[in-house]
């Protein structure tokens, strides 16, 4: 009975550990963010400056199919989101573009070093990833 006591209690503290980790790591978006307006939606004729941003800017990470497999993806010890899952197609336009601006650790913040315009070109560049 001793043993299996310890057992439980290891297990028991390694489960909490793990899943205070995982809460560490969620990334919530406000809500004031999720009804924001996408100016750009549904306008085709930004994907292809949106690609070669995309290509430069996400795909160490996010892989060039958006999958969280790019060649930098390995090294991360919280795994970059895959743009084609339906739980990141699933979030409002301005969802996305609140993460792409905030960043969350690894993902570096793009407030200042990408325009709005840019920002809003990404969002509808991750919308053509849905089921690929």
């Amino acid at each position: 009975k001793g043993r299996i006591l310890i057992f439980s209690l290891v297990f028991l503290s390694v489960c909490i550990g793990i899943n205070a980790e995982a809460q560490k790591s969620s990334w919530a978006v406000p809500a004031s963010a999720t009804g924001i307006e996408n100016p750009l939606a549904g306008n085709t004729s930004v994907l292809g400056n949106a690609k070669v941003l995309y290509v430069g800017n996400c795909s160490p990470c996010h892989g060039k199919r958006g999958k969280g497999d790019g060649p930098a993806a390995a090294a991360l010890k919280i795994k970059p989101a895959d743009h084609t899952s339906a739980k990141v197609q699933s979030m409002s336009d301005g969802s996305l573009y609140w993460m792409i601006a905030t960043g969350h650790t690894p993902m570096p913040s793009y407030k200042t070093a990408l325009t709005t315009k840019q920002k809003w070109e990404l969002v509808n560049y991750i919308r053509t990833m849905a089921n690929k």
